[in-house]
């Protein structure tokens, strides 16, 4: 048994409102666990499956300040479908990005609250992926981060080099997590990051004690989930899955 990567947590001032944008961006149903909490799915979905990595977006005061270190890449299938995303995301409220990425093929934007994403040009890999195609995390060391994600979520090594490395699900279904060579460093709390779960209610101690075992560090245990940290200091959250 293995944790599951579950969901994308963002953190955003008007949860409500940053959740409408995105759930018109992935056509995934809204709906609401309680006060601050917005959680985005798939029609349909039997949460967890890794036919995809759904969205918590959890209210908070806190201001953006730097480039977010975890970001989504979107699909999509033509390059009208390319034009036609972009263009009913800057509608609805996202704007262009400018984070380096020169002349490129796809579109960087920011969502209303600041969040950058790309919107890609058609990729054949990303064509069975959903609406996103990928999870994106920046970071130093590519492969230690996909050697270390790889173990804690059991998920398939795809590509694996000094700059970038991918991973999916063993099931061959949903986005791929990503992890991308960058010069900057880790400066503050990250505002976007992932949720892990176990497969089995009962399961959880022994999975905590494999992810510290695997490399992982504590970070805040007094609530009713476990913050950890991977090996570079991204935060993660192993929440508590209960019995059926």
């Amino acid at each position: 048994m293995a944790m599951q990567l579950v969901q994308v947590n963002m953190k955003a001032r008007d949860e409500a409102a940053l959740g409408r944008f995105w759930a018109a961006a992935l056509g995934w149903n809204l709906s609401s666990e309680g006060p601050g909490v917005i959680n985005l799915e798939p029609v349909g979905f039997d949460w967890p499956d890794p036919s995809a990595v759904c969205i918590d977006l959890i209210n908070s005061a806190e201001p953006k300040t730097v480039k977010n270190r975890v970001h989504l890449d979107l699909a999509t299938t033509s390059a009208e479908h390319q034009a036609e995303l972009v263009a009913r995301l800057i509608e609805r409220g996202a704007t262009p990005a400018d984070i380096g990425q020169g002349d490129v093929p796809w579109t960087v934007l920011a969502d209303p609250e600041g969040n950058e994403f790309c919107v890609l040009e058609p990729r054949e890999r990303y064509r069975d992926t959903g609406p996103i195609a990928a999870v994106v995390v920046d970071c130093a060391d590519p492969r230690a981060m996909a050697g270390f994600w790889g173990e804690a979520v059991e998920w398939t090594r795809h590509e694996v080099t000094a700059d970038y490395a991918s991973l999916r699900s063993a099931k061959g279904v949903g986005p791929y997590l990503e992890f991308l060579r960058v010069d900057e460093p880790k400066t503050v709390w990250n505002r976007v990051h992932l949720d892990t779960a176990p497969d089995l209610a009962d399961d959880r101690p022994a999975q905590l004690a494999r992810l510290r075992a695997l490399g992982a560090t504590d970070v805040d245990d007094h609530l009713p989930w476990t913050i950890l940290a991977d090996p570079e200091g991204n935060e993660f959250c192993a929440l508590v899955r209960h019995s059926a």
